[in-house]
């Protein structure tokens, strides 16, 4: 048999049980969540910010980055709701690299799940108690979500997941608002697809059990670009895309319209430092088009505190270990420039 089985998982309640939320941390997270929905559903003219590293790497590094963004957002709250990337699984192509702090807590170490859950959680858990922020975080295994469900308020699901049944039916049941991006293909209705199924009802098998989920309307669109038979890049944040996305929601009847723009992968084709370009077209779109306006609820950027990437080993305090990322300073100037112009 090729499954060699290494320790038992600890279940949900476990974990659950050993690092729980505070009473504040629901408060913080059941408000928020109400902030987040009433953007999401056309009632709150505000705009949304997911930002943060490609991937959590350390705790101290991105719970010093999710502090500055905490600090940001009293100066910009009138305008924008931020919430920050913390991302605890890492999709590889080829399988290959660092699979994020679930698989390896101490990325020069070996894999540890069971060490990871519980990393994972209390990093999530020490950002909402220091900085008053709830985070984003990808949902890669859709059977692990239970593990942060209490304390995530937005989950992303990638492109290489978003046709993905298991992915779909369950975000038809989770309550917190789920961004699903377009397939590497760049196929629209694949990813329209995604949504009417999460927000559409279903019964399957989660964790053991037979459930029933009754949709989630918060289920929206994410664009983050394309990738052509040879590999090539093909953006789709320009103002005749989100167009034609918006014409297709008008079709399709789906509740709540939204869409978030992720200004990086193929839509920047990886080049990191062209983020804050294509943020100015996106907001300049939405000022030309009430259609498009209506649609784009915000934006996804990479940023980390120290510009671009290293390899795990270098130690470069807050240098992503994975995509390059924009650093604090760019990332503070680009905030307070979106502000200004939403």
């Amino acid at each position: 048999m090729g499954f060699e089985f290494v320790k038992k998982i600890p279940t949900t309640e476990e974990i659950i049980e050993q690092y729980p939320s505070s009473e504040d941390m629901k408060e913080v997270k059941a408000q928020r969540d109400r902030e987040i929905s009433e953007i999401l559903t056309g009632t709150s003219d505000k705009f949304l910010l997911i930002i943060g590293p490609c991937s959590a790497d350390h705790p101290d590094p991105v719970l010093d980055y999710v502090g500055r963004l905490a600090a940001v957002q009293q100066k910009v709250a009138d305008k924008l709701l931020i919430i920050p990337r913390i991302y605890t699984n890492k999709p590889r192509t080829t399988g290959e690299g660092y699979k994020g702090m679930m698989h390896q807590p101490d990325p020069e170490k070996d894999p540890d799940m069971v060490a990871g859950l519980i990393a994972l959680r209390q990093l999530h858990l020490k950002a909402i108690a220091e900085s008053g922020l709830t985070s984003a975080d990808e949902m890669l295994y859709p059977e692990n979500h239970t593990y942060l469900a209490d304390l995530l308020s937005y989950v992303a699901i990638g492109a290489r997941s978003v046709e993905n049944q298991q992915h779909r039916l369950t975000v038809s049941g989770i309550d917190i608002p789920a961004g699903m991006k377009n397939p590497t293909s760049g196929d629209l209705n694949v990813m329209l697809n995604g949504v009417y199924a999460a927000q559409h009802g279903h019964v399957f098998k989660y964790q053991g059990w037979q459930v029933k989920t009754s949709g989630n309307q918060l289920a929206h669109t994410i664009l983050r670009g394309s990738v052509d038979s040879q590999g090539k890049s093909i953006p789709n944040y320009h103002y005749e895309d989100l167009s034609t996305l918006a014409a297709l929601y008008s079709e399709r009847m789906l509740d709540n319209p939204a869409c978030i723009i992720d200004t990086n992968h193929a839509n920047s084709n990886k080049m990191f430092s062209e983020q804050p370009r294509i943020a100015s077209e996106v907001l300049h779109s939405r000022r030309l088009s009430p259609d498009i306006r209506n649609l784009v609820k915000g934006l996804m950027i990479e940023s980390y505190i120290e510009e671009g990437s290293q390899k795990p080993g270098e130690h470069i305090y807050g240098k992503s270990i994975t995509d390059p990322c924009l650093g604090w300073d760019d990332t503070y100037r680009l905030i307070m420039n979106i502000a200004d112009n939403v």
